[in-house]
């Protein structure tokens, strides 16, 4: 677990804290011919063996620094293809990463990772994932016939209401399996002090329920799969 942890963190100062924007903007710009390519891959290489601190492993290192020039350069050639820029960034991340977990696993890699399977709490993970995108169909069905007398914001972003949900639900169902109750308190605390003034502005009974009737129906969704969860573990 030590060699991944060390893995990764070089892969954050050197993907993060140690590339400049104008490193990134000079990649995107000239993708192979780029010299910054080059520097970003070799100080992958020189912080990976820092941390390392261990010649043994310059292999490693090296096997590293190569797959993220590859998968570096297949990101350059293939952002066009996605309207969302975040896209490409996440598969790349995700790659780098897999990358670290099979050199550092690499002798006992399969073992490894249906050890890791087996461990899963599959009922923490059903109840993150019902709290997320099915949490918020089903709010959406409940509350059909109260937005349609609601007037729409177009100023607000596109979805943002059902992502704060999201996130929000995601936070009660954590604080529930953590214990923490009177976290829960302060969440729906700070979300009444963010939702006042716009409430205040609006001057929208109907508004003003419609946003009660929903965030006491997300909380309610997290906190019941909270405690679901908490009685079946």
């Amino acid at each position: 677990m030590i060699l991944f942890i060390k893995l990764f963190l070089a892969h954050l100062i050197g993907d993060f804290l140690l590339q400049p924007k104008k490193w990134v903007v000079h990649k995107e710009a000239n993708k192979i011919t780029s010299k910054f390519l080059y520097f970003h891959v070799v100080l992958h290489f020189v912080i990976t063996m820092i941390l390392l601190w261990n010649l043994d492993y310059w292999k490693l290192a090296l096997l590293i620094a190569v797959s993220h020039y590859l998968i570096d350069l297949s990101k350059l050639y293939a952002d066009h293809l996605f309207r969302l820029k975040s896209i490409p960034f996440f598969i790349d991340q995700i790659l780098h990463v897999l990358v670290l977990y099979v050199c550092a696993y690499n002798e006992n890699l399969t073992a490894h990772t249906i050890s890791l399977f087996s461990q899963l709490d599959w009922a923490l993970v059903t109840a993150i994932v019902f709290v997320t995108f099915p949490a918020a169909i089903i709010m959406g069905k409940l509350l059909e016939g109260m937005s349609d007398q609601i007037e729409l914001d177009h100023k607000s972003l596109p979805n943002a209401g059902k992502y704060i949900g999201m996130i929000e639900r995601l936070f009660v169902l954590a604080f529930i399996v953590l214990g923490r109750w009177e976290a829960i308190g302060l969440l729906i605390t700070a979300k009444s002090v963010f939702r006042f003034n716009d409430l205040k502005e609006r001057n929208s009974r109907k508004l003003t329920e419609y946003i009660l009737i929903g965030t006491l129906l997300s909380f309610g969704m997290a906190i019941v799969t909270g405690i679901i969860y908490t009685q079946i573990k």
